[in-house]
């Protein structure tokens, strides 16, 4: 399988964080407690990336992108499985 170019990862990327987070920091779900840019769950698992996980979008990012990587192997393998199954 071929990897995808940069801009198409970031696309897919941009596409799966504005619909779960809108990129912002301090998002949280109301039901499921999943809270900034990449929606964590639980929320405190980002503390791996930095102390700083509540507050600084460097940080959410780095963890968000790193589960990425792990889970799906590309940002858009993950918004491929959010389209799917309406989660990631």
């Amino acid at each position: 399988l071929a990897e995808r170019g940069q801009a198409d990862q970031f696309g897919c990327l941009d596409k799966l964080w504005q619909k779960e987070s809108g990129w912002r920091v301090h998002a949280t779900n109301p039901s499921s407690g999943a809270y900034g840019i990449p929606q964590a769950l639980p929320a405190g698992k980002m503390a791996s990336a930095g102390s700083d996980w509540r507050t600084n979008a460097r940080t959410q990012i780095r963890w968000g992108l790193g589960y990425i990587n792990d889970r799906y192997g590309s940002p858009c393998g993950a918004w491929a499985h959010s389209r799917a199954h309406n989660w990631y």
